[in-house]
């Protein structure tokens, strides 16, 4: 395989981990080599939208060891999101056990380190149970599929461009935006598309309320860097990112102050550097945000590369990840 040819897309692999809750349980945790799953046709998952998700990886390591990291955290993250569906989630343990077991199945399509390559890592929950009935489903499928994803910014970061939305809302007040399920991002997909079309990388979301505060960008959490603090929204509507978590730890451990509260749309006039975190891409720096609306550009960078304080997160985490520094918060998983 040509891992510099590597993008963000579906690669079929060897083996997807399956488990099946029902009557109260878990059964065994199988490797499937059919990723066609087989459901009911009224099953909630279809017809309800009842399915959480997480997004997490597998790094071929410096010293040749293979990494996870944090899949506790998003084991945590993925019982809060099946909570709130009222839908039985994996226990910290079995869920760790099925990521590892993913890619131990499908190891030969873990990138080199040389690479810079990683394996993405998608557990998942569904229902499963045929229902009419606006119930959640006491039938549930958890499954972890693993895909091999390119390096987003090989050597470089490189600076995107955002569009402010003020037409469009991605989550409501006290709604589902701090949760991973599908429907969230079922209700950017169309504003995305259209954005990328202009141009722009990305979608910058205000708060559904009053649309006087900064959300989330489509799928990344938002932070933006002002003198020797670290800033990022304290919103209820945005998903507690664990990439976020880590680089918010690390500006802490650079002596920084961490700054999470309410950021007023104005102040991105006032940031040296903003960007956008998430697992996919770790940091995007951003370089420009446009809000049409009201005929406004925020400059928040440089256009060719990333500010010094993102660059410096971006080299400490990945560091961290390819085992090339040192893991002094013990946030890698060895396998």
């Amino acid at each position: 395989m040509d891992w510099s040819k590597l993008a963000f897309g579906y690669i079929k692999t060897n083996k997807i981990i399956c488990s099946w809750y029902k009557d109260g349980e878990w059964s065994p945790l199988s490797a499937e080599s059919d990723d066609n799953i087989k459901i009911s046709a009224l099953s909630g998952a279809l017809h309800y939208g009842i399915e959480a998700f997480e997004g997490l990886k597998a790094f071929r390591g410096a010293d040749g060891n293979v990494r996870l990291f944090r899949p506790d955290e998003n084991a945590k993250r993925l019982g809060r999101s099946a909570d709130f569906l009222g839908i039985a989630s994996p226990s910290v343990e079995m869920f760790v056990e099925a990521c590892k077991r993913a890619v131990i199945e499908n190891i030969d399509f873990l990138p080199p380190y040389e690479s810079r390559a990683s394996m993405y890592l998608r557990p998942f929950l569904i229902g499963v149970e045929p229902q009419i009935d606006l119930v959640s489903p006491k039938e549930v499928l958890f499954a972890v599929a693993a895909i091999p994803v390119g390096a987003f910014s090989g050597k470089n970061l490189t600076p995107a461009r955002m569009l402010l939305a003020r037409d469009h809302d991605r989550a409501a007040p006290m709604g589902t935006g701090s949760y991973k399920i599908g429907g969230n991002y079922a209700a950017s997909m169309l504003a995305g598309t259209k954005a990328k079309k202009e141009g722009f990388a990305s979608i910058l979301y205000l708060d559904s309320a009053e649309r006087k505060y900064i959300d989330e960008f489509s799928s990344s959490n938002f932070f933006g860097i002002k003198g020797n603090s670290y800033v990022t929204p304290d919103s209820a509507s945005v998903l507690p990112s664990i990439t976020n978590k880590s680089l918010m730890q690390l500006a802490e451990d650079f002596c920084m102050m961490v700054e999470k509260r309410k950021v007023p749309v104005e102040e991105l006039s006032d940031f040296d550097e903003v960007g956008a975190c998430g697992t996919a891409v770790v940091i995007t720096p951003v370089w420009e945000i446009v809000d049409k609306a009201l005929g406004i550009s925020y400059k928040t960078g440089d256009r060719e590369k990333s500010g010094p304080v993102s660059e410096r997160l971006y080299r400490r985490l990945t560091g961290i990840q390819y085992g090339e520094e040192s893991d002094d918060h013990n946030w890698c998983m060895k396998l």
